[in-house]
């Protein structure tokens, strides 16, 4: 019996500080999860990214820079990981009622099976994970 542990699928893509960076993380993220047979929760999937890039535009990528976008498939689970390099850790707020940002977490929350920020010098990794039945790993 062999006991090796098979490693994960990784694609990762840089973006730079710009707009127009989430579409292309949205696409990537698209043609990779296709790729690897991701069904089911493709639509989840790419909300997430939409939300954790614009934070990490709008919050986390300082002026220069730019952030990380990695795809992991371990099993029969997908990570989603946005690298930057900025100061502060993201959290779950109650959005004003009449206001049109601070949703963006709670839709990650509410979609993904599990989230959470880890550490990186300098900045964060902001990460969420599905499990995704079915794939070509």
């Amino acid at each position: 019996m062999n006991d090796v542990k098979q490693l994960p699928l990784l694609h990762e893509r840089f973006y730079p500080r710009e707009r127009r960076s989430v579409a292309s993380a949205r696409e990537f993220t698209r043609d990779v999860a296709v790729a690897w047979g991701v069904g089911g929760r493709v639509e989840d999937v790419l909300l997430c990214v939409s939300e954790l890039a614009t934070n990490a535009l709008l919050h986390g990528v300082p002026p220069g820079r730019g952030y990380q976008l990695r795809l992991l498939l371990y099993g029969q689970t997908l990570r989603v990981e946005v690298h930057d390099s900025g100061d502060g850790l993201p959290h779950l707020r109650k959005p004003a009622r009449d206001g049109e940002s601070g949703r963006g977490l709670l839709l990650v929350a509410a979609l993904a099976d599990k989230w959470g920020v880890g550490e990186r010098d300098p900045g964060k990794i902001v990460w969420c994970e599905f499990g995704v039945a079915g794939v070509s790993s």
